[in-house]
């Protein structure tokens, strides 16, 4: 069966047939994404003419040699992106396009951001060899943080095959503290980032948000209040989602209850079949979007145990279908004094940077107003009350940013579902 992966699946279909359209075969010209995987059937180097001076045919050939040397499924997509053009700007449609297209069960694809000078990394069918972290990894070390394409994309290639990328990157990032250093060390010309950060493995549910509402995750947004509010929460797209996601949840569930079953016993295997028996009991329960993002930020955690990740991040803290969150970072909701140490992804990052109001995942109030999922009362959400698992600490703690913010528990999000926190706020609240 295939398993989720970095911007894939459910998506798949409607970001081609919104994207580039869907012609009957000789109708028209191939559209950029088969173009691109085109150039990847002879080579596993595509780089698009807006990149040919930074990497020569020549560079192209040694890059490629590289790359077979590993004998990994690797392949690169050098591409420009900008908002508005077939892939929308993001390298995430661009992944899942390309995948698509190629039709391969296993592959590693390094991307470029929608910044010139970043790399993204993606892989499927999970992350076992750690590509995302490894292309992240990149734009933090000191040798190749002002590096060219080229240089950058071997090095990320050296990382991928060393199967160590959540290493290097942990320890090339551990000497960043507030959102002052992590800006500044980030901006440095540097290629790192992805969207999951997750990946299917330790990257795995990244995959699957990345590309789980791709379509969703880069509407024009509309902002009310404080946050910006995707198009996709109104009626029919919100529906749409819905039901694309609740399939993919149901595929990642699948594969996290493999994936358990033919590991061997480690030690990370009882919190993996925790989080697996808890990823289905929310997907039974699971009521809209909100619910079925915890089902993914549940089969991560589930993967991140198999893997043995046990300092993975969690899920983006204000859209878990974001995708991984790439830095930590104090963030005071509004009307709070204090402020809260919240997990987030790249775009979020970059957003509260600027000064701009992040994207949100939104749920419904008890008299149906449509708010951010983190201003529910914790008493009746378990998301609220733990951020996806961005605000459960390491020491007990108060958490949750909604009224009536519950205790704080060194457990993970999997043992609070089992214990029956989920089932709790499921059930209507009476005073």
């Amino acid at each position: 069966m295939r398993r989720g992966a970095l911007a894939l699946g459910a998506a798949g279909a409607l970001v081609l047939g919104l994207l580039l359209g869907a012609a009957p075969a000789g109708a028209a010209p191939a559209g950029p994404g088969e173009r691109v995987a085109d150039a990847l059937r002879t080579s596993p180097v595509y780089v698009d003419p807006a990149y040919a001076g930074a990497v020569p045919a020549a560079r192209r050939q040694e890059v490629a040699a590289r790359i077979a040397r590993t004998g990994l499924p690797v392949k690169v997509a050098l591409v420009p992106l900008v908002k508005g053009d077939a892939f929308d700007g993001d390298s995430s449609v661009l992944a899942s396009v390309v995948h698509d297209r190629l039709g391969l069960h296993d592959l590693i694809l390094i991307t470029m951001d929608q910044s010139t000078d970043m790399l993204d990394g993606y892989e499927w069918p999970d992350d076992r060899h750690q590509a995302r972290y490894a292309v992240w990894a990149v734009g933090f070390l000191d040798q190749t943080r002002n590096a060219g394409i080229a240089d950058r994309v071997d090095k990320a290639i050296d990382l991928i095959a060393a199967g160590d990328g959540a290493r290097v990157y942990k320890e090339a990032t551990a000497d960043l503290g507030g959102t002052a250093s992590r800006a500044a060390k980030r901006g440095g010309g540097s290629g790192g980032g992805a969207a999951l950060p997750v990946s299917l493995g330790a990257a795995a549910a990244v995959a699957v948000l990345g590309g789980l509402l791709l379509v969703r995750r880069r509407r024009e947004a509309k902002r009310t209040g404080p946050y910006a509010f995707p198009q996709a929460v109104f009626a029919a797209g919100r529906a749409a989602d819905e039901a694309g996601l609740r399939r993919r949840a149901e595929a990642e569930v699948i594969a996290l209850g493999e994936a358990a079953e033919a590991a061997a016993p480690r030690p990370g295997l009882s919190r993996a079949l925790d989080a697996y028996a808890a990823a289905g009991k929310v997907l039974d329960g699971a009521r809209g979007i909100p619910d079925l993002a915890g089902v993914l930020v549940l089969v991560a955690e589930g993967r991140d145990a198999l893997d043995g990740n046990t300092g993975a991040l969690p899920l983006c803290f204000f859209d878990p279908l974001h995708g991984r969150a790439v830095h930590r970072t104090a963030w005071r909701p509004l009307g709070r004094r204090e402020a809260l140490d919240v997990a987030v992804c790249r775009d979020c990052e970059r957003s509260l940077r600027a000064h701009r109001a992040p994207e949100v995942l939104t749920d419904r109030t008890a008299d149906g107003r449509l708010v951010p999922y983190f201003e529910l009362p914790a008493r009746e959400s378990v998301w609220a009350a733990t951020g996806y698992g961005s605000l459960i600490p390491d020491e007990p703690g108060p958490t949750g940013t909604g009224d009536d913010a519950g205790g704080g528990s060194p457990d993970g999000l999997a043992a609070r579902v089992l214990r029956g926190d989920f089932a709790r706020t499921r059930q209507p609240h009476r005073p």
